[in-house]
């Protein structure tokens, strides 16, 4: 797509003006009683609120200070991983219709011959080969925001925040003698709207989430801090609408010269705008950068003398700010001291921002804070639908934290490098980085900016790595990696990934051995006729009576045959369920490899083809179990672990 040409319009490119306003505000008073509140509307909590949408049975209040929708947006990276996740929610195709697609990084450095000017030391693939099936992106987040609410107002709840609402305090109440209060967190909100001003609104709430950014209310009144350092440097950043020679202005530039400071470009969606990070001066030490009154003038003087030789016409800045590099973190993202936690459990979480904060070069700072809402979100619906035990909530922290942890540990080495002078080649004595090193650690570290290398460790639901070898490429605590499949029932070919939506539920991927599947003694017969009969079943004992045999474990096969050497009425009548009130045949649970185009799934995973093997997919899109095909009781006891019996 292009947009952009005459002039920067925020909103959705597909809409000419004057409509793309979005929905009207919610005037109506906050709800007295919910089962959760999220404080803040970032992607964070968007994330969280989107996920918690599609449960018409929860009832979820997301407020908002700001008076409207975001229009401007600071954050744009998206990672590959990202991606995968927004195709859960079913927007991925819109976002990659407007994003910018990040194919290639160039990396510049001081010309040897003439030091004030800068060369191209390097151009390389962005991600690598086979990563994931999607792209790394740059889109607006305001954009972002916007599929995100779509998706909520059209989801079964028809979720809409409330906006011009600041938190005044929040409290949990201890329990007392004769049990536990239903809604122990309760939240004063002041009004801001016009006509509005100063009425405070109370909500009670099961459970609460703080979104609420660097600044959170909601981890103050927990007494919980960010906890850091400063690299005392400052950053200028600023979308604009710009003619330049600079041949590399539309592929992502890390450029370092010798003396000025160093410049990222990065090309923004619609063909012209584009971002540039721009590097100042180091600050004092406790000395904040709004002290400096730096102009955007002046961010684009810098820009320039960086660019040397090239030019740089500057038509339009679309938005512009400057900050510090910084990374800090919270050291527990919930409400519950570790030393309590046999004993308690968490009623208020932190999310995104409010838990770590960092530089956003490296582009991960909106990508982690979402996979933190992503995470939370299907464990509150299980625990508040009744489908998992409350100690499930524990993970988020344990999990999350550690995950804050490697990211900030990575993006202080990360700036660091980025900051750093290049070196000289002409003096032996010259400090600084050699450029050729920092590519080498650009490409080194592209699988955790793509946001695949997340991995989650043995849990309760995470298991140990005891049967790993039966599918060495779908790691356990790590994602899903999706491939190719051809569904059997209609021969279209897809992403065999795509089948895990952000609706809650588990995942069961049996992949069949060599032996034909139809065969009375083949695994996979076995495996289907536990699962519908034992009364060990994972699927009889959650399954609530009444409803649809897949609404809580929804198992799928991927069988080694190709599509047409298979006959679907010989199939186990377990991968045909009948559903819904007239009890239609559901025909997509069954897959084969792509063999036409040459990509088997079970080749592209190292899944063992003679023994094939389960693996238990989590709702949050990670690996969370693998097993031998025939390990019916381990299936068994690793969902009894923390599911809830259906009454």
């Amino acid at each position: 797509m292009q947009f952009h040409l005459n002039g920067f319009k925020p909103g959705d490119p597909d809409i000419s003006e004057p409509a793309g306003q979005g929905a009207a505000p919610l005037a109506d008073a906050l709800p007295g009683e919910v089962d959760i509140l999220i404080v803040g509307s970032g992607p964070t909590g968007l994330t969280l609120a989107t996920q918690l949408a599609a449960f018409p049975d929860l009832r979820t209040c997301i407020v908002e200070q700001k008076p409207g929708p975001l229009r401007l947006g600071q954050a744009d990276g998206i990672a590959c991983r990202t991606v995968e996740m927004f195709e859960a929610f079913d927007f991925s195709q819109r976002v990659l219709k407007e994003a910018y697609w990040v194919n290639e990084t160039s990396f510049w450095k001081p010309d040897d011959a003439q030091r004030d000017q800068i060369v191209r030391s390097g151009r390389i693939q962005d991600t690598e080969d086979g990563l994931s099936e999607f792209p790394h992106v740059i889109l607006n987040q305001a954009r972002v925001h916007d599929f995100y609410l779509d998706v909520m107002r059209n989801a079964p709840s028809r979720l809409e925040p409330h906006y011009s609402r600041r938190l005044l305090d929040l409290a949990v109440a201890e329990s007392p003698a004769g049990g536990a209060p239903t809604h122990p967190v309760t939240a004063r909100f002041e009004r801001t709207d016009p006509g509005h001003e100063g009425q405070v609104e109370t909500v009670r709430a099961r459970f609460a989430v703080g979104c609420d950014g660097a600044h959170s209310a909601v981890r103050k009144s927990l007494g919980r801090a960010l906890h850091g350092e400063s690299a005392n440097q400052a950053w200028g950043v600023m979308d604009v609408l710009a003619v330049t020679d600079f041949p590399d202005i539309r592929i992502k530039s890390a450029i370092h010269s010798a003396s000025e400071g160093s410049v990222l470009i990065i090309p923004r969606e619609g063909g012209y705008l584009v971002r540039l990070y721009i590097e100042l001066d180091k600050l004092n030490e406790n000395e904040r950068v709004a002290s400096r009154q730096i102009t955007s003038d002046r961010l684009i003087a810098a820009a320039q003398r960086i660019l040397r030789p090239y030019t740089l016409d500057v038509k339009e800045v679309a938005w512009w700010s400057v900050y510090e590099i910084g990374q800090r973190l919270c050291d527990k993202f919930d409400d519950v001291p570790e030393q309590e936690e046999h004993a308690r459990l968490p009623r208020v979480f932190i999310a995104g921002d409010a838990c770590h904060t960092h530089s956003p070069k490296a582009g991960q700072g909106m990508n982690v804070s979402m996979q933190d809402g992503f995470n939370l979100g299907w464990k509150l619906a299980a625990v508040l639908r009744g489908q998992s035990t409350p100690q499930i909530l524990h993970t988020y922290s344990k999990e999350r934290q550690t995950v804050a942890k490697e990211l900030i540990d990575f993006d202080r080495e990360f700036a660091k490098m980025f900051s750093a002078a290049p070196k000289d080649p002409s003096r032996d004595d010259s400090e600084g980085i050699d450029p050729a090193e920092f590519q080498r650690y650009f490409v080194k570290q592209g699988r955790f900016t793509a946001g695949t290398e997340t991995r989650y460790y043995p849990s309760v639901i995470s298991a140990e790595p005891t049967h790993q070898e039966l599918a060495r490429g779908l790691v356990i605590g790590m994602r899903f990696h999706s491939a190719p499949v051809i569904r059997l029932a209609d021969a279209k070919p897809m992403h065999l990934g795509h089948a895990v939506k952000a609706d809650g539920r588990w995942r069961v991927f049996a992949f069949a051995d060599a032996a034909d599947p139809a065969a009375p003694s083949a695994a996979i017969g076995e495996l289907c006729r536990f699962l519908a009969e034992s009364s060990q079943s994972p699927i009889r004992k959650y399954t609530p009576a009444g409803a649809d045999v897949d609404a809580v474990i929804d198992v799928r096969a991927v069988f080694q045959q190709g599509h047409r050497a298979l006959a679907l009425e010989a199939m186990p009548a377990f991968l045909q369920p009948r559903k819904g009130r007239y009890g239609l045949i559901d025909y997509e649970k069954m897959f084969c490899p792509d063999l036409k185009g040459g990509q088997d799934i079970f080749d592209l995973r190292g899944i063992d083809r003679r023994r094939g093997c389960v693996v238990i997919v989590r709702p949050d899109q990670y690996v969370a179990h693998v097993l031998p095909l025939d390990a019916h009781a381990e299936l068994a006891g690793f969902f009894d672990g923390f599911m809830v019996e259906a009454g």
